[in-house]
């Protein structure tokens, strides 16, 4: 009987059942496989680039060091002969890598470095067999591998946030002071498994510096040599205020605020009547104790249903008054802020931001939780991400290969070797076929043979990740790029 921690170290069992009979599908005499994984381009994505993060924990965690063991191949004999109820495991072959590799994999991985933001439509990893006898290794991790797909869709979607909170920041506020703290990932309870919650909470990690999910935090930990990725705040969940009973709701605040006096405090505050805890218990009975509070000490009021943007920012002023910021939008006293985290996505994001940008509140006011639409509702099509073959080698012959279904000309695939260069208009490129110059390729060797070649901190990942001077000056930089090609055509550049 296989067991659950054989299913969680061994390459021999963790990917598909269905591959287990493709080494006998190739044709005679292949000695190189050679495949290569992207997000496929599609027309009308609202995503054009994507963040490459994740792979680095899936090479330590299972694919580093001996995975083939004996008793890992006399396991997965047994199970398979019980799965299809028919000798098609190889058991040979697999036995040959123990002897011959010590259980290592023979294979070779090139990547983009972590954290790079790469357009749509190019390779951003390939995969091949080092030792010919094993060609069919290559494809054999595919599953495993293109689980690649979550880290790298959480990581996009959350540097897309960014990228929204940070052009409302700087319009209204004229500074991205506090940006990294903007959106916290509120989705720990929402995903489907530990790994899940690690692995999507780390991506997210990539952008921000704020998060209750602590699986992301203990992966970055251990998997990218950050001690501690993300911060949160002491916060009062319904539970803890309607434990104290409807006639109580104000007692229950104050005694949030007396147990944390230092450091910031969200409160949830709909247990009830949102508009009346804001004008009544904390505009009115405990106004003294919020205003005794500093900067540092603020008090984060949580609403957990309705539109904030409408009248509770206005409540909210009438009691404890605003100021206008060097931009002229106002700002509710610095010991005073708000968090909004129901129904949070990209697209009410910016819907909540621009309605307060137009009532003339800046975006300091406010911070955001997201949890499903951070962590969960997304899949290996919202990025279209494909692993395929692309090159062979057989009786000592190279071969460009790939697909292109009559049916989905969309899934048509990339041919020969890869690599990635910057061309000489500054962009990413995939050449194919082989013509690509080595000195030119970003892709890097970060696995060969069973030994992890390139080890990428969480510092390292977040720099190559961060929103570059275009994203964050949009209408400065189009303008600019305007002035220059009048200047071009004008003939005076």
């Amino acid at each position: 009987m296989v067991s659950i921690s054989s299913f969680k170290s061994s390459s021999i069992q963790h990917d598909g059942p269905f591959r287990i009979t493709h080494c006998n599908q190739y044709p005679p005499n292949v000695s190189n496989i050679y495949s290569y994984f992207e997000c496929r381009r599609k027309k009308g994505s609202q995503f054009s680039e994507v963040v490459f993060f994740g792979l680095q924990y899936l090479l330590k965690k299972y694919l580093i060091g001996q995975v083939v063991t004996e008793q890992k191949i006399q396991e997965a004999k047994l199970f398979f002969q019980m799965h299809f109820k028919q000798a098609v495991f190889n058991e040979e072959s697999w036995r040959k890598i123990l002897e011959k590799h010590d259980g290592r994999l023979p294979i070779r991985i090139k990547a983009v470095p972590e954290g790079r933001i790469i357009p749509r439509g190019n390779v951003l990893f390939t995969v091949e067999n080092t030792d010919p006898d094993f060609y069919w290794l290559t494809n054999y991790i595919e599953t495993m591998l293109v689980q690649m797909w979550y880290p790298i869709t959480v990581a996009t979607i959350s540097r897309e946030f960014k990228k929204i909170l940070a052009k409302h920041l700087k319009a209204t506020s004229g500074s991205l002071e506090g940006l990294d703290l903007k959106l916290h990932d509120f989705g720990y309870r929402g995903v489907s498994s530990q790994e899940s919650a690690a692995l999507g909470g780390a991506a997210h990690l990539v952008n921000f510096c704020s998060t209750d999910t602590v699986a992301g935090l203990l992966m970055a930990q251990r998997y990218y040599g950050c001690p501690m990725a993300g911060f949160s705040i002491p916060a009062a969940e319904h539970s803890t205020i309607i434990s104290w009973g409807r006639n109580r709701e104000k007692e229950a605040f104050e005694r949030v605020l007396e147990q944390f006096p230092s450091g910031p405090v969200a409160v949830v505050s709909d247990s009830y009547d949102i508009f009346n805890a804001c004008r009544n218990i904390w505009g009115d009975k405990l106004k003294e104790r919020v205003m005794e509070r500093s900067q540092d000490s603020c008090l984060i009021i949580r609403p957990d249903s309705g539109d904030p943007a409408e009248t509770l920012i206005e409540i909210l002023e009438e009691c404890f008054g605003s100021s206008l910021n060097s931009m002229g939008y106002k700002v509710l006293p610095s010991y005073l802020r708000l968090i909004q985290g129901d129904g949070i996505d990209l697209s009410s994001v910016d819907e909540i931001l621009r309605k307060l940008e137009d009532e003339g509140w800046s975006a300091e006011n406010f911070f955001f939780g997201c949890g499903s639409a951070l962590l969960q509702k997304l899949n290996r099509d919202t990025l279209n991400c494909a692993f395929k073959c692309s090159y062979v080698e057989s009786n000592g012959k190279g071969m460009d290969v790939y697909k292109q279904p009559v049916t989905d000309p969309s899934k048509g695939s990339k041919r020969g070797r890869l690599s990635l260069r910057r061309n000489t208009d500054g962009l990413l490129e995939t050449i194919e076929r082989g013509a690509g110059k080595p000195e030119e390729d970003l892709l890097v060797t970060v696995f060969e043979n069973g030994s992890l070649l390139q080890d990428y901190s969480l510092e390292e990942i977040r720099k190559n990740a961060r929103l570059s001077d275009e994203e964050l000056n949009p209408i400065l930089y189009n303008h600019e790029q305007e002035l220059l090609h009048n200047r071009i055509i004008n003939g005076s550049h």
